[in-house]
């Protein structure tokens, strides 16, 4: 087998590749020897913490990275089958630097690698990714031979589960709520193994006010029942019709490793990711007041493309919204700067000052369950207070010049519309104000890092504009003529 160009598949953020093409154990090898001389060496480690997913390839390909390690001299903590909040709880309470086996919610035949620093900083392009690509590229080719550590380190197992269940215990408590019937739907990823531990008793633990009825709990990454990327409608049908048909309080869909919850409410309508960061968010700032922080000195990072609603029930509940690029490594990046005290994007990927900065969709669904279990109404109430504007969704165009179709939007809407706010803090925001100087619509265009892509969000006060300005951008954008939405 030839050796794989590692750029073709290590990207801005992590590694996701083909297996075995891109991604096999000489491969991982290589990428851990890389990553223990770049990384680990750089925080003054002595260990790394390694854990994977439940994908077929997922053990070989972590000891082999493990292999690496340990030929640099380092030692390795092993965790095995982990989730990835697991992952950034291990290497934020052994502080240690780390690695996620795991394609998160790619089909089968992907494998990948999350990184991360000492106390679960995230490694990219600009923190050490691209330093240890290059390494692994030039061990493979045979340009580089690191000369081996004065002694093998060793390999050591330890199963942090019960510790993260605790742990996550500590930060939201379930105890006192009302009885809930809890539908969720793991996907045959991680989910199957860290619900059980965090919200039943598999861990020890007193066990809490939840009826849990598991759907495809069984580990399995081949997925028989259907990919494990809650963004995909289709694979929350059969969780939809589960709560339908037994009248649950709450779904809750994972994906592959966990990192992202998806909720759905009791009459089976998703709840926008957007409405959970802004009920996350109120709580997280009482907690913090709570806890003897002025309201006004507390910050919650939040992307562009998220809700308007966000940053309005930030400001109502006294705190600061912070605005940034969409990404994992901007919201913890900002998170940081900011001293903020929680994070959301509308990926569903939600960010905690008190779990390292790192993502949990494990402790954002706890938040909600809190709140549902402390209110006598529906799911559907509680969340449609944070969900009160009509959105487009992400909406993508393939374009041979983003550039372009970006200024062809920006010229019709300041010709259709007069005076209009821009931003470009992250591609293309145009916002509209009336009289009164409250927003009226808004929409973004941003270009992809990786395809040729240009990604749209729209957001009004009501359907009919939300819907005629989706259309309108969307005709410019691909290239058809449009009158004055």
């Amino acid at each position: 087998m030839s050796t794989p160009a590692l750029a073709d598949f290590i990207k801005a953020y992590d590694v996701r590749g083909l297996v075995p093409d891109q991604l096999n154990p000489s491969v991982t090898r290589a990428i851990g020897a890389a990553f223990a001389e770049v990384i680990a060496r750089r925080d003054g480690a002595s260990a790394v913490v390694i854990g994977h997913d439940m994908r077929p390839s997922s053990p070989e390909l972590s000891h082999a990275f493990a292999d690496g390690v340990r030929d640099r001299g380092l030692d390795v903590r092993f965790i095995g089958l982990a989730s990835t909040d697991q992952l950034y709880y291990a290497s934020g309470a052994l502080d240690l630097p780390g690695a996620m086996f795991t394609a998160s919610h790619n089909p089968a035949r992907y494998n990948g690698i999350k990184l991360c620093t000492t106390g679960a900083r995230p490694v990219g392009q600009d923190s050490g990714l691209a330093q240890v690509r290059d390494l692994a590229q030039a061990i493979l080719d045979g340009y580089a031979t690191l000369a081996p550590g004065p002694t093998r380190g060793s390999i050591r197992e330890e199963d942090v589960l019960p510790g993260y269940a605790g742990f996550l215990r500590s930060l939201v408590d379930l105890r006192g709520i009302r009885p809930l019937k809890v539908i969720i739907d793991a996907g045959n990823g991680m989910a199957g193994h860290t619900v059980p531990a965090v919200l039943g008793d598999g861990a020890g633990l007193d066990p809490l006010p939840l009826q849990i009825e598991p759907m495809y709990f069984d580990l399995d990454g081949t997925f028989p029942n259907h990919e494990a990327n809650p963004l995909d409608p289709a694979n929350l049908v059969d969780l939809q019709e589960r709560i339908r048909r037994v009248g649950a309080d709450i779904g809750l869909a994972f994906d592959g490793d966990a990192d992202r919850c998806f909720v759905i409410d009791e009459r089976g309508a998703p709840v926008s990711p957007s409405a959970i960061t802004a009920l996350v968010a109120r709580r997280e700032i009482a907690r913090a007041v709570a806890g003897g922080a002025e309201p006004q000195q507390v910050r919650i990072v939040h992307n562009v493309i998220t809700s308007q609603v966000v940053p309005e029930e930030i400001r109502a509940a006294g705190a600061e919204p912070v605005r940034t690029r969409v990404g994992h490594s901007f919201i913890k990046g900002e998170m940081a700067r900011s001293a903020a005290v929680f994070g959301g994007e509308h990926s569903a990927h939600y960010y905690f000052r008190d779990f390292w900065f790192a993502d949990t969709g494990m402790l954002a669904a706890m938040h909600v369950l809190a709140a549902l279990g402390a209110s006598t109404e529906p799911l559907s109430a509680i969340a449609g207070h944070c969900d009160r504007y009509p959105a487009s969704g992400e909406i993508n165009s393939t374009v041979s010049d983003p550039t372009a179709a970006m200024a062809a939007v920006q010229d019709w809407a300041e010709d259709a519309y007069g005076p209009v706010d821009l931003d470009r803090l992250d591609g293309l925001t145009i916002t509209r104000t009336g009289p009164d100087g409250q927003w009226v619509w808004w929409l973004n265009l941003r270009a992809s890092n990786t395809e040729p892509l240009l990604r749209l969000n729209v957001e009004a006060r009501d359907v009919a504009t939300m819907a005629e300005l989706r259309d309108a951008v969307l005709s410019i954008v691909r290239g058809q003529p449009t009158d004055r939405a």
